[in-house]
């Protein structure tokens, strides 16, 4: 893997982590045109996955520390007693129903091989259903539910449409933000939500995936790595903006054509390539 082909890989990572597009589809993708071995191309997708992670952390910085006080402030409340779910805040009204979106996704990580060993044409109709997901979320208006408001109901939405993005080229970010509009989140919410909901995701498929790398042994150019890490950090950061100025803009029903193009463009290099 030379150092190029990181960079490469790492704006990909960058931009569709958070462009509502699939990043693992892209990279897959891009991993089955270049021949490049799993156990290596795995290895940079978990540095590129961190990268990004970095870039959540800073584009929602201010959101990630708010709710970062309110889960000492609850775990005290819990212990003394005072917790009551009829009375949360805003902030530990999201931080409860973040949990609950996240719980539905740790029975799926049992099974994860399932999702991740998928041929092309599987491949192919996956972004197809990014597609189909995003031209729906596209024509909701007037979503008015914030924070304050998000519901149990919502938030098992939201997790499910997570659990259904493990698939590479279901989009994580276009899914959860789409099921986020579904519930009628106003955008910015569903946004926030979306996003912070992917750290401890993305957080934990990495770990998981350097657990199962550590059973064997793979050659690593750490030069590539860390430039891709950092690369992948910059171009995560000016697409979560990117993102946010779309989605304000009415402008997200591109996302669905971009991704339905792709659905076509990667079946007909299956098609080519099983010749």
């Amino acid at each position: 893997m030379s150092i190029i082909d990181a960079i490469i890989q790492a704006i990909i990572q960058g931009l569709t982590e958070f462009l509502p597009v699939s990043s693992s589809g892209h990279l897959k993708l891009y991993q089955a045109i270049t021949g490049q071995t799993v156990e290596e191309g795995t290895f940079l997708l978990v540095i590129l996955h961190l990268g990004t992670l970095v870039a959540v952390c800073i584009a929602f910085w201010s959101t990630i520390k708010a709710l970062f006080f309110e889960f000492f402030r609850l775990v005290k409340d819990i212990f003394t007693g005072k917790f009551k779910w009829k009375e949360m805040n805003p902030d530990r009204r999201m931080l409860v129903m973040l949990v609950i979106s996240l719980v539905l996704l740790v029975p799926f990580y049992l099974v994860k091989d399932v999702f991740e060993n998928v041929t092309l044409p599987i491949l192919a109709l996956c972004f197809l259903f990014t597609s189909v997901e995003l031209f729906f979320a596209s024509r909701i208006r007037n979503t008015k539910k914030t924070a304050g408001d998000i519901t149990v109901k919502d938030a098992v939405v939201i997790g499910l449409f997570q659990c259904a993005a493990l698939f590479p080229g279901v989009s994580r970010s276009g899914s959860t933000i789409s099921g986020g509009l579904f519930s009628g989140l106003e955008k910015e919410t569903a946004v926030n939500y979306s996003f912070v909901l992917g750290i401890p995701a993305i957080l934990g498929g990495c770990l998981v995936e350097l657990l199962d790398l550590a059973h064997g042994e793979i050659e690593v150019n750490l030069v590539a790595s860390l430039v891709g890490f950092v690369v992948a950090a910059v171009v995560g950061v000016l697409a979560i903006k990117l993102v946010k100025w779309l989605i304000r803009s009415d402008n997200f029903i591109v996302f669905s054509i971009y991704t339905f193009l792709v659905a076509l463009g990667t079946f007909i290099y299956w098609l080519v390539a099983a010749r």
